[in-house]
């Protein structure tokens, strides 16, 4: 039984990890007291806000667990001093995106947050604190985070005549976007690493108000810091494998989604992960292989750094090769043509854009001059603003954000579906197709449209993966 008795958290980060995350916790753990910090304050009142439907980040569910905890044991606050002095256990859960200027710029993770916040914790902590990685981050970050609170720590001791002292522990999260809650409440398995046992006993107490101990693993701290990284490595090495083989398909005539099932349904492969797409996109696949990449290279593994690296070299053919079939489908140009996009989100049931398909696929599209209209149910004509702006820097085209599925369609020359939201399952295409210009396209990336729901009505279908 662990010595260390946890009664207040405190989360450093509110974004797409520690806000669900957070709120889970404190949902399952009603005697714990959950703060979660960060510098943002816009993200903060959001999370504050009245308005449930205003929560910075969309997940199903999530509305209803901040409902019941947010003001009992769930608070959202700026206030990062006090916030840490105050926590037995802080929680590091800050973006560590791709680094873009110096050494490994375009494969390196960028731990500039991770630092500034170890240095915070270092700096407001009182007592014993158990200091946990919840971002994802290269192995041996662990070590870098441990120096600085050891070397800032004896400095603020000394000055201060007082005695603080830390554990870290590793204990990265496993969520796909889209169903966070779900993952969260009922886990395929916990991974906590380190090597103080009363500390890692202290956060396995915490899981163990929900999560079967047989589903919490306890690993050193490098294992931990490089399983999530392998996770998000074979996860995407899997959709990039099966978009390859939808080229394949579409070239001799096969079925992507025929050949998907048959391989799927050996239990050597299983069925996860193989459904064709326009790409793999979200804040970590890429990322993180990329830092995989890096860090091959720097432990002198320059083949394993070739083999993953090509992971995602692939998925960016992916949507290269889906931007040039639109083309070529419509004469060999875009340009004055009005194309709908339907799906803007990397995925559906998420508001997160980052590194979704939708945006490199549209630039180049903008870049040929095309005339867009854009369609999400959940992402912002802000976000789709910022995507684009920063990601083309040659637009011919103009593009523009509607609130209907017929509002998007209306008049144009192209359809392509490239998120699978529900709505788009199942649409009434003798109705749509009277709102397009002939000869009429659809383009569908995400095997939503069944033939038989399209014929007679003079569109002409594209599926990827299937062949002709």
């Amino acid at each position: 039984m662990s010595s260390i008795k946890i009664q207040k958290i405190c989360c450093i980060g509110a974004g797409y990890v520690g806000g669900p995350t957070m709120s889970v916790i404190a949902d399952k753990c009603p005697d714990l007291e959950v703060r979660v910090v960060d510098i943002n304050k816009d993200r903060i009142e959001a999370w504050n806000d009245s308005d449930l439907t205003k929560l910075p980040i969309f997940e199903p569910g999530l509305d209803r667990i901040i409902s019941r905890t947010r003001g009992r044991n769930l608070f959202f606050s700026l206030e990062m001093e006090k916030s840490i002095s105050d926590a037995d256990m802080v929680f590091i859960s800050v973006n560590t995106p791709t680094k873009t200027k110096g050494l490994g710029a375009g494969q390196a993770s960028d731990l500039s947050w991770v630092e500034a916040s170890a240095r915070q914790v270092a700096k407001y902590a009182k007592g014993h604190t158990i200091v946990i990685e919840k971002s994802t981050l290269p192995v041996r970050t662990a070590q870098a985070i441990k120096e600085i609170l050891k070397t800032t720590t004896n400095r603020e001791n000394q000055k201060n005549d007082i005695s603080k002292t830390f554990s870290v522990l590793s204990n990265p999260e496993f969520l796909a976007e889209g169903t966070a809650i779900n993952d969260l409440e009922k886990p395929d398995r916990v991974l906590i690493g380190g090597e103080d046992p009363e500390a890692v006993e202290a956060l396995v107490n915490i899981y163990l108000n929900w999560v079967p101990s047989e589903q919490i693993i306890c690993t050193n701290l490098w294992s931990s810091e490089l399983s999530k990284l392998a996770a998000n490595a074979f996860l995407a090495q899997r959709i990039s494998s099966i978009n390859s083989i939808s080229a394949f398909c579409e070239a001799t005539g096969a079925d992507v989604q025929e050949v998907a099932k048959a391989i799927g349904t050996d239990k050597r492969i299983g069925d996860q992960f193989l459904s064709a797409g326009p790409g793999f996109g979200g804040s970590c696949f890429k990322k993180d292989i990329l830092n995989l990449v890096y860090l091959s290279g720097y432990f002198g593994l320059p083949e394993v750094a070739n083999y993953w690296n090509q992971v995602v070299l692939l998925n960016t053919w992916q949507q290269d090769r889906i931007y040039k079939i639109v083309l070529e489908k419509l004469f060999g140009t875009v340009n004055g043509k009005n194309i709908a996009i339907l799906g803007f989100s990397f995925k559906a049931n998420t508001n997160d854009t980052r590194e979704s398909p939708a945006i490199r696929i549209s630039c180049d599209l903008l870049e040929e001059g095309a005339n867009l209209s854009i369609y999400d149910p959940k992402v912002s004509v802000e976000r789709v603003e910022e995507d684009l702006e920063k990601t083309s820097f040659n637009n011919q085209g103009t593009w523009k954000m509607v609130n209907s599925i017929p509002e998007a369609l209306k008049n144009v020359d192209a359809v392509l579906i490239i998120t699978a939201w529900d709505e788009f399952f199942g649409l009434d295409w003798n109705y749509l197709a009277s709102l397009m210009r002939s000869p009429a396209w659809v383009f569908d990336t995400r095997s939503v449209i069944n033939r038989q729901e399209i014929e007679n009505t003079g569109i002409n279908l594209w599926k990827l993966g299937e062949g002709s």
